[in-house]
């Protein structure tokens, strides 16, 4: 069993092949592990402060452990806790190291401005100032549809013209 597999028990142990295509997807992969440990970080933390609490304030409901069981889930919670403080400082480092030798342009990892609203189209040419700006995907797709449907009728319709000249012409031959 990996490391990771050890720190995040439940997960399924296959990971997705995209994930590790690229090393840019596998540190993308990284981050999103870092917010599932940041996610056990927090639970953690709450969990060893109430283990801090006094045992006669616990509530009938919380299932806390009483005595010298209860310093020994305390030593327990705040060292996984500082394990994983230490692997999510590790991966963001990391990350930020990969970011900076990828050279990336500050201006490619800006955010969009205020407002922004990507096309949902994709990326392409810009559409402004013409009336089809508030279209979705389901309405280009029947506009295409309906272009297809004309440009077949007018190919049947010239084949059709095209037969009856031919057989036309065909009938002042003989």
């Amino acid at each position: 069993m990996s490391d990771n597999q050890a720190e995040h028990p439940g997960e399924p142990q296959e990971i997705d092949p995209i994930w590790t295509s690229s090393r840019t997807a596998r540190q993308i992969y990284a981050l999103g592990e870092v917010e599932k440990d940041i996610s056990r970080l927090l639970s953690l933390a709450a969990s060893s402060v109430s283990l801090l609490t006094l045992p006669q304030t616990d509530g009938p409901e919380e299932n806390l452990p009483q005595g010298d069981e209860r310093s020994e889930q305390f030593v327990l919670e705040v060292s996984e806790f500082f394990e994983r403080l230490d692997s999510i400082q590790e991966t963001i480092r990391s990350s930020l190291a990969h970011i900076r030798q990828s050279r990336i342009a500050p201006s490619a990892i800006s955010a969009p401005p205020p407002g922004f609203i990507p096309p949902s189209l994709g990326v392409g040419l810009s559409t402004e100032g013409t009336s089809r700006k508030s279209r979705g995907l389901q309405e280009e797709h029947v506009e295409k549809d309906a272009w297809k449907g004309i440009l077949d009728a007018l190919t049947r319709l010239k084949q059709a013209k095209e037969q009856e000249a031919e057989a036309a012409s065909a009938e002042m031959q003989e």
